[in-house]
């Protein structure tokens, strides 16, 4: 099943995806809810972030290509993660499908797409062992993990480099019945394929990341694991449009605009 959050005339709520059509309910996905009566065309409404998380946590080097990429970028040797690199990201950055991503005016040339496999929490969850980890997974989403380098390289922490406002689009929904293990990911710049990689070839997967999440931190309904990215971006400029595809959710669209000074 595919849930999205919408508007439509000032007003936001969740909805069952039947084909072009969407079914209104009340309440959350993974909680009580109930359907409205309500109908909308598609077409008629406007894409939102598909859950607003309490905490945005994030892999960080979960790929090998990519690790390897920005070795080769920055001239430093690739060092292989021997355990799961767990971060965070601030919902600030968060935008939805069809969303302007704003690259600020003074950034430099080196911003880019990171599109990325995200996990979204259904159960409170608290030292799950691997074998127990998905029975929390309500199911999964797309984001694109939007980075500006130099500043990444530059500052102490990521906290402009990975978190601007509108440098974590993700969307368009949530799928529920989706088969990590046949997923692959696709990013186009402009119809362009720049990226293709399977994308449950990660260094440590996802009953990994929860159970270590969970020995510290208690999961909620609604957080969500971004599970990092493989590959290489390239630059992005002002018009670039960013397509990220993952087969057996969808595709997460958003077009790149830069800021005047």
């Amino acid at each position: 099943m595919r849930w999205l959050r919408f508007s439509r005339q000032g007003r936001i709520a969740y909805g069952m995806l039947d084909g072009e059509r969407v079914i209104e309910v009340n309440g959350t996905p993974w909680g009580e809810h109930e359907r409205t009566g309500s109908v909308h065309d598609l077409a008629d409404i406007t894409f939102e972030v598909p859950v607003i998380p309490n905490t945005l946590y994030c892999a960080g080097s979960n790929y090998t290509k990519h690790i390897l990429a920005v070795a080769a970028q920055t001239g430093k040797p690739p060092n292989l993660p021997t355990s799961p690199h767990i971060g965070y990201r601030a919902n600030n950055g968060l935008v939805a499908h069809n969303a302007a991503v704003i690259i600020p005016a003074d950034a430099t040339p080196q911003v880019h797409y990171e599109g990325e496999l995200v996990v979204v929490i259904g159960k409170r969850a608290r030292n799950l062992t691997r074998d127990e980890a998905m029975s929390c997974v309500f199911g999964y989403t797309i984001g694109n993990d939007v980075s500006e380098r130099s500043w990444q390289k530059s500052d102490r922490t990521m906290w402009r480099a990975k978190n601007a406002d509108t440098f974590n689009p993700m969307g368009p929904w949530i799928e529920t019945d989706a088969d990590v293990a046949k997923m692959e990911t696709i990013v186009r710049v402009n119809g362009h394929v720049h990226t293709h990689f399977k994308t449950d070839e990660m260094l440590f997967d996802i009953p990994t990341f929860i159970s270590d999440i969970s020995t510290y931190m208690t999961l909620q309904p609604g957080d969500v694991i971004w599970m990092g990215t493989d590959g290489h971006s390239p630059d992005l400029v002002d018009g670039d449009e960013v397509a990220i595809e993952i087969t057996g959710i969808g595709t997460l669209v958003n077009r790149f605009e830069k800021q005047k000074a």
